[in-house]
Parts: C-alpha cells; structure tokens; sequence
C-alpha cells in the first residue's frame, strides 16, 4: 500500500523503506551509494536510519 503523501508528520522518518524506491533512491544519493548497496544494509542490518547511515559512511570508506 502507498504512502498517503497528505499525511505528513515525522512518525517514521528514523526509518527508510526498502519497499518505496524513492526512498532508497534519496538515501543512496545522500550518502553517494547505489540503491542496491542500500537495500543489501537494510537486509543486513535493518531500516534504522541512524545505522543504514552509519554503515554507507563505511562502505564509502
């Protein structure tokens, strides 16, 4: 099911959904990482985005 985009409010923005590609496409330009590396360290390591962020500075080196 798609987000409602009236809806706006911060209930899940310490999340990135694997689910919705926009998501995944700003994260991986974000942190200037392909949207697979993305969806490879939610699978790994879960959709908290404090970690996903700490885990691309990695894979970033």
């Amino acid at each position: 099911m798609a987000d409602d985009k009236t809806k706006r409010d911060l209930r899940d923005r310490d999340r990135v959904s694997a689910d919705e590609d926009y998501e995944v496409r700003y994260f991986a330009k974000q942190h200037r990482i392909t949207p697979e590396q993305v969806r490879e360290l939610i699978r790994e390591h879960g959709n908290d985005r404090k970690i996903l962020e700490r885990e691309a500075r990695k894979l970033r080196g």
